[in-house]
């Protein structure tokens, strides 16, 4: 989203040649709202979680619960999250409802224009948090978990059909092909939960 050039309403805006969009819901139903994308065309396809990472080789902590995570949290010297969803959820939200935002976030970093997952690799940051997704096809870096349920911040990332689309037979098709049982080990690897459609 937003207005950078290359965000997804800027090309819709410059009359680029699209027929499928791929977005996170909110965003993709505001692209509805205004017109752009057909209305009864969104399709629910992953579920997007957030984790935690460790460098590769560093002790990894436990985060199976609330309590641990929020112990996790106290003891870990440096954090960075991410500028999108996960990192606000992190900074605005998560760190209050522990009750441990003013131990935590003066050593947590927000990460600009590049992945958490580089800056734990290089070592700048102890502890890592973003979209699984963004984590795991990451070298040099571990991996730890998702956040404990009571805790987690699902995004549902969906495929709508652009207005102007000059194939919707075939966006539809692929579609189809992105919430089937052939596609979901693929989106798995990738560490997104597939939507499978109703067969």
């Amino acid at each position: 989203m937003g207005k950078a050039p290359d965000s997804i309403p800027s090309r819709l805006e410059r009359g680029e040649a699209v027929d499928i969009v791929i977005m996170a819901g909110p965003a993709l139903d505001n692209l509805i709202a205004q017109g752009k994308v057909v209305a009864g065309s969104r399709v629910d396809l992953v579920r997007s979680s957030v984790g935690f990472a460790v460098k590769t080789g560093a002790p990894k902590p436990d985060i199976s619960t609330v309590e641990k995570l929020k112990q996790t949290l106290l003891n870990a010297k440096s954090i960075a999250y991410s500028a999108s969803a996960s990192g606000t959820y992190f900074s605005t939200e998560l760190v209050q409802k522990l009750g441990i935002a003013d131990q935590v976030l003066p050593k947590s970093k927000q990460i600009l224009s590049e992945r958490v997952g580089t800056v734990v690799a290089r070592g700048d940051a102890e502890l890592g948090l973003q979209q699984v997704s963004e984590l795991v096809p990451i070298k040099g870096i571990d991996y730890i978990g998702p956040l404990p349920e009571p805790v987690q911040q699902v995004t549902y990332f969906s495929a709508g059909i652009v207005k102007n689309a000059k194939e919707p037979a075939a966006a539809r098709a692929l579609i189809k092909f992105f919430t089937s049982p052939q596609a979901a080990p693929i989106i798995e690897k990738t560490g997104l939960e597939p939507v499978l459609s109703k067969p």
